[in-house]
């Protein structure tokens, strides 16, 4: 209704502004017309009738014109006037009209009247001996331009009438069908995603509701496709070993599959605090982390059920929350046990044995005479294998002692400087027999050290004590120089040094000899991984320093890795926790 009203009332606005603005210009210019020429027959009569006074020329021509008729003379004194007497009227010669008609051409004004209200248009045209006017009344045009106007808004309010009746047809009409598509969108947002509103009309309310139904009908689509793939998921969920638990941001459980309904004694509860299925403070605290920090957070969980113990891995879940994986690490820690208690129960029975042989070949090479090469060819074999089973045995009884935790480290603040002073002391004869210049730095000493130590670094002197075993730690450097003698000797130097990093202090190891290739890297401190196994062999070695080396750092709360360009030498770095 209210745009019909607006359309109709534009309409009237229009006609009346552009149709009837110029019909009324038309009329004034006819009537504009027709007094000019009544004008200039007056002004001919004024000239050439000298029968008649100038009085009844005016009174006469005044009534056959229906205006009023006025002669003045060349001072703008009045002679004569068909409504007013001559002499009670004032001087005219300041009017517009006349000022023109006095200067020789033809004037004209429209003004309105003072006396009563009523606009004339005058007209003048000059004539010997003055100027006669003729002034006509513009009434008539504002009656008519009045009645245009009733007649308009009579009009308007006809057309008002119907767009009355037309819009309240259409607005029902309309409404019905909003109402219908309204109800549909009820339906389908209760759950109801069959319900369609089938609209044949091809209107933009047809078209709302042929999208309306089509997203209905992908949106059934859909659904039928996230329950089929829930059900494969709860399916495989429920299949897995391990148990798997939904929390949300409020800390309530919003799923669990069926190996976690079993391991808790009461049962997953659901839509409760997670506290009253696990009261773990590993596990709560885990997902609470979890939660909170956006990452992945992983723990040990010892007291969920006795006994057991159970790898926590927590990641958070798109829309808040975190889903926690629950691992049972018993049987797996008790195979680890047993095979760690095997190898140190292995390792320590050969060691007598193997002792034994090597004292006995030592003897016997040392009782046999010179002359007999062939036996003291194998007796040297024998002494030399004995000894790298010693060897071996020593470095396995070693790290599984350091694995199980069976090694306590002593660890107390150790000055870094100390540390790179007792190492590079311990192999500075040594490394000069091999003819290699052994030497203490504060960073790597090529290409390397543009990635990983930006900017100059402090001498070891001045960096933070760090929390260490020193025997412990002066092992790991033995191992890793012992590497980089065998293996970098090549490159004639060997450098040690540390810088300190964020909470901790990083020591490293470099060789410039051929290094090593960037597929043995991950596998390094693997146990028994040898790089070249015959030159390994060679040199003696057990292929466990690395792995030793490894368990240590991960001992004292460290790290450890290898950084290499074959050609151009090899890094190894570890870090250990500031004290």
């Amino acid at each position: 209704m209210a745009a019909f009203l607006l359309v109709i009332l534009a309409a009237a606005v229009t006609f009346d502004l552009m149709l009837g603005g110029a019909w009324q210009a038309s009329l004034r210019a006819e009537i504009e017309r027709n007094l000019i020429q009544k004008t200039e027959l007056l002004a001919h009569r004024v000239e050439s009738d000298r029968s008649h006074s100038l009085a009844d020329i005016a009174a006469q021509e005044g009534q056959a014109a229906g205006a009023r008729v006025t002669i003045i003379d060349p001072k703008g004194q009045v002679l004569a006037d068909s409504e007013a007497n001559p002499g009670g009227m004032e001087n005219h010669s300041a009017r517009p009209e006349f000022v023109a008609a006095l200067s020789g051409t033809m004037g004209r004004d429209e003004r309105r009247s003072a006396t009563i209200g009523v606009p004339f248009l005058y007209v003048a045209v000059p004539i010997s001996g003055g100027a006669v006017r003729l002034a006509y009344p513009l009434s008539d045009v504002e009656a008519v331009s009045a009645l245009v106007h009733r007649r308009l808004a009579q009009a308007s309010g006809l057309a008002f009438l119907f767009a009355l009746l037309v819009a309240g047809v259409a607005a029902n009409w309309t409404a019905r069908r909003l109402e219908r598509i309204v109800g549909v969108a009820a339906r389908i947002a209760e759950g109801d995603l069959q319900a369609r509103i089938r609209e044949a009309s091809q209107d933009e309310i047809g078209r709302v509701a042929t999208a309306i139904d089509g997203t209905a009908r992908r949106v059934e689509e859909s659904f039928a496709a996230v329950r089929s793939s829930q059900r494969q998921l709860e399916t495989l969920l429920n299949s897995m070993q391990d148990a798997v638990i939904a929390v949300g941001a409020d800390g309530l459980v919003q799923w669990a599959n069926q190996p976690m309904d079993r391991l808790v004694p009461q049962g997953t509860r659901l839509h409760q605090p997670v506290v009253e299925t696990i009261r773990d403070p590993d596990f709560l605290g885990t997902v609470n982390e979890a939660i909170s920090t956006r990452e992945v957070k992983t723990a040990r969980a010892t007291s969920i059920v006795p006994g057991r113990a159970f790898d926590v891995t927590a990641a958070p879940l798109p829309g808040g929350g975190a889903v926690a994986v629950l691992r049972d690490l018993t049987e797996t820690e008790r195979v680890e046990k047993t095979r760690r208690d095997f190898i140190a129960n292995v390792s320590h029975e050969l060691r007598t044995p193997l002792t034994s042989i090597q004292g006995y070949a030592e003897t016997l090479l040392d009782s046999a005479p010179e002359n007999t090469a062939p036996t003291r060819e194998f007796l040297e074999i024998i002494r030399k294998n004995s000894s790298r089973m010693s060897r071996l045995t020593e470095d396995l009884l070693t790290l599984a002692r350091v694995e199980s935790g069976e090694t306590r480290f002593d660890s107390e603040p150790v000055p870094p400087a100390e540390l790179l002073h007792d190492a590079e002391e311990s192999f500075r004869e040594i490394a000069r027999t091999h003819g290699i210049d052994l030497q203490i730095q504060n960073s790597p000493a090529h290409h390397l050290q543009s990635s990983n130590f930006p900017g100059p670094n402090p001498l070891p002197e001045s960096l933070p004590a760090v929390l260490a075993d020193r025997e412990a730690i002066h092992q790991v450097f033995s191992n890793l120089i012992d590497n980089a003698l065998k293996y970098g000797a090549s490159g004639g130097r060997i450098v040690l040094g540390a810088r300190a990093v964020p909470h901790a202090v990083e020591f490293f190891v470099q060789d410039f000899g051929g290094g090593i290739a960037s597929e043995h890297l991950p596998r390094l401190f693997e146990r028994f991984y040898r790089v070249d196994k015959a030159r390994s062999r060679e040199s003696g070695g057990t292929g466990l320093g690395l792995a030793i080396a490894k368990h240590i750092m991960l001992a004292h709360g460290g790290s450890i890795r290898a950084e290499s360009d074959l050609a151009h030498g090899s890094t190894f770095l570890f870090t250990l926790p500031n004290a």
